[in-house]
This record gives structure tokens, C-alpha cells and sequence, in this order.
């Protein structure tokens, strides 16, 4: 099968591999029919996460068909149509049974690697470096999925493969996002970060009962696409965020803050330049330069959600802020388990069309242009559709 392999920063390559087979008895291959480039496969393509190796297959957000399943696969039989989580979960374990599935203790087998760094392990991620279990991507003609009863939704047929995909990892992040806020009836959420999943937290925020919506980014197509759901912009390389903010909530603040960001955020003035430094010469692996605003931002006794993906760690962060104006942090990798079927619902409803995020459909074979379209926004791009 075709498939797109990592070589090292900026280097991707779509080269022919070994099908996968089943391994397990509870497993599944599916034939993919779309996949996508999320904003944290950047993270690996611009050389940021550890233990990558060559020729790894990448790629974690996707949907298709069933083509073969385990003899211990009960949900699922030959031709069912599903869209996948890209978190990969076991479904019997303390967290998989509490629905918290990013943190299941069983799906990665590369579990004692993260506890250096993290203290524990978590789950498996398609894709998504040998930390996260070194299971191969979804940018690829098949895929082998585990536990393939618990992470395959089926989905009807005759929706478009655009509006279900994001709703194995963009949809249910920016869900999460906008859930952990705790959203009561006339907040105000600011969301740091224009992209697909900082898209779908807006969207969510409005589900979940927020009257105003603020989107922080600095990218006119991004910008736009909220303002046509009703969130208002603050172009930060124009206008200061946090002054922004302030004067937008009458000096208050908002009620909860949303990082769709995660590690390699872009600031602005002598931080900005602090960060970009102190990250090449390794003092701190990721920028934290959101969660800095969002904590001096947000308002006293706020919340601050934080889906961006952050990878090490990080420096100057004005905790005496966040200690002393009584802000609550929540965070994580999504449960897309625990989401999934209620955004399909949305779906189906027609409350949210998630194919509005996608700009441009690319065959597997031009993967690499895909990752330089979208690292780069050339071509007013927000979202690659990949088609094998």
C-alpha cells in the first residue's frame, strides 16, 4: 500500500509499504477513504516530537471501511462504514470505564517511556511517535485499529466522508474544549487559535450556551470563518490580545479562555523573541506564549481550557496570576470515545457542518504539499482533505 512516511523535519515522503494484517484478535483494518493533516501533525513535521523514526507512518484523524476484523471483534463486521478516534482505547481499564480514553493504561505498549517525563503512561495514538505507542498512521490505503469495538463509530451512508472525518479528532477536541469551560448562560470564551480545532471550540461554545464568542488570531480566512458563526476577531499581530480583551469585556475579562494552540505558538514583542531563543538553544522545548495570556487575560475566578498540544516543558509562566486570581486550569488529550456519538448527532441534525473547515482535497501521493500548504496558510488554506 501507499502510505506517508516521516524522514525528519519537513520531510515527508509517500513511499509503498507492508499492508497491515491483523495482530490481535480484537482488531480491525480499515481501508481509509479520507484522512486529514491536523495541527498537531506539524508538531512532528517540523521536528518537535521525540522518539519519531524513520519511515514511521503519520497521520491520526481518518475515516473508512471496514475490510477485515479479529475474531473477537463483536461491533463491527465487513463493510461497515466508521469514522475512528485517533485516541486508542482499551474500554476495560480504571480511566477507559470513568470515560477519560486519552489516559487509558493499556492501548500503549511504549507506556514506560512517558514516565520519565510524564510520571505515567497514556494512551495510545495513532500514529503519533513511538511515545504514544508507535502504532502506524492513518495517512495511508489501510490501517490496523486496535481495540476496534470501542474506537470505530459506524456512521450512516450518504453523508459526505468532509462532514464525518473531523469527528475522529478536530470536532470532539474543540468539544472538549468548550466543555471543560463549564459554559453557563451569558459567558463570554476567548479562543487562542483560528484552526480547525479552535473552529469547532467556537462552534461548541455557542452549543454548549456561550452568548459571545472572541477568536485571537492573526490569519484573515481563519478569522472569517468565525465571524460567519458569530464570534468576534482580534487580529493579535495588529492589536494587543489582552488590551483587547479587556476593553471587549468591559474591563472583566472572559469567563474562560481556550488554547487551540498548544506548543508552537507565535508571539509577539520581546516574549515572542524570548521564547523563539530560548527554544533553539533548549532551555524550554515548547512556546507557552498563550497560556502567559490567557492567564493575565482571563478573568478572576475564570477558567482556562487548554486542548493545544504541549510536549515538555516550558518556561516563565505567571503562575502568581493564575494562583492569586483563583483561575481553574483543565487540560488533555480528547476522550474521543466519550464524544463521538453525540457529535455524530449534531452531524445528523445539522447543527454543525464540520466539512467548513476543509479548503482544499489532495490526493495521498501529494501529502507533502499538503504539509507545506498548511504549516505555511498559502493559498488561504484552513484544513487539507486527504484522499487515498
Amino acid at each position: 500500500m501507499r502510505a506517508a512516511c516521516w524522514y525528519g523535519a519537513n520531510d515527508v515522503r509517500v513511499e509503498t509499504v507492508k499492508d497491515p494484517t491483523i495482530l490481535n484478535p480484537r482488531d480491525a483494518i480499515i481501508r481509509v477513504t479520507a484522512t486529514t493533516i491536523c495541527g498537531s501533525d506539524l508538531h512532528i513535521y517540523d521536528g518537535y516530537i521525540p522518539s519519531m523514526k524513520q519511515g514511521d507512518i503519520i497521520g491520526h484523524e481518518f475515516m473508512g471501511e471496514v475490510v477485515e476484523i479479529g475474531k473477537e471483534v463483536k461491533q463491527l463486521k465487513k463493510g461497515d462504514r466508521v469514522v475512528v478516534s485517533s485516541i486508542v482505547g482499551c474500554g476495560q481499564c480504571f480511566h477507559c470505564q470513568r470515560q477519560a480514553w486519552s489516559l487509558c493504561d493499556n492501548s500503549n505498549p511504549n507506556g514506560w517511556m512517558q514516565e520519565p517525563i510524564l510520571g505515567h503512561g497514556t494512551s495510545a495514538i495513532f500514529g503519533y511517535s513511538h511515545l504514544f505507542g508507535g502504532l502506524a498512521g492513518s495517512q495511508a490505503e489501510y490501517i490496523r485499529v486496535p481495540f476496534a469495538d470501542y474506537g470505530c463509530l459506524k456512521v450512516p451512508q450518504g453523508i459526505p466522508d468532509e462532514k464525518i472525518l473531523p469527528i475522529s479528532d478536530a470536532f470532539p477536541t474543540g468539544y472538549m474544549g468548550a466543555e471543560l469551560c463549564d459554559i453557563q448562560p451569558g459567558d463570554i470564551v476567548a479562543v487562542w487559535g483560528g484552526g480547525p480545532v479552535g473552529q469547532f471550540a467556537i462552534r461548541s461554545a455557542y452549543l454548549l450556551g456561550a452568548s459571545q464568542v472572541i477568536l485571537i488570531d492573526k490569519v484573515p480566512e481563519r478569522l472569517q470563518l468565525a465571524r460567519e458563526v458569530g464570534a468576534e476577531g482580534i487580529d493579535f499581530s495588529e492589536i494587543d490580545a489582552g488590551e483587547a480583551l479587556k476593553e471587549m469585556t468591559g474591563g472583566r475579562g472572559p469567563d474562560a479562555c481556550i488554547d487551540a494552540v498548544g506548543m508552537e505558538s507565535h508571539g509577539m514583542g520581546p516574549m515572542g523573541l524570548y521564547d523563539k531563543v530560548a527554544q533553539a538553544v533548549k532551555l524550554e522545548t515548547d512556546r507557552p506564549h498563550v497560556l502567559r495570556q490567557m492567564m493575565l487575560a482571563c478573568r478572576k475566578g475564570g477558567t482556562l481550557s487548554v486542548m493545544g498540544v504541549y510536549a515538555g516543558f516550558v518556561d516563565k509562566i505567571p503562575m502568581g496570576a493564575a494562583f492569586n486570581k483563583g483561575l481553574t486550569i483543565k487540560m488533555g488529550q480528547m476522550h474521543g470515545q466519550k464524544y463521538m456519538p453525540r457529535l455524530l448527532d449534531h452531524v445528523i441534525n445539522g447543527d454543525i457542518d464540520p466539512s467548513t473547515v476543509f479548503t482544499h482535497t489532495l490526493p495521498l501521493e501529494e501529502t507533502k504539499r499538503g504539509y507545506e500548504m498548511f504549516k505555511n496558510k498559502t493559498d488561504q488554506c484552513v484544513k487539507v482533505l486527504l484522499k487515498p
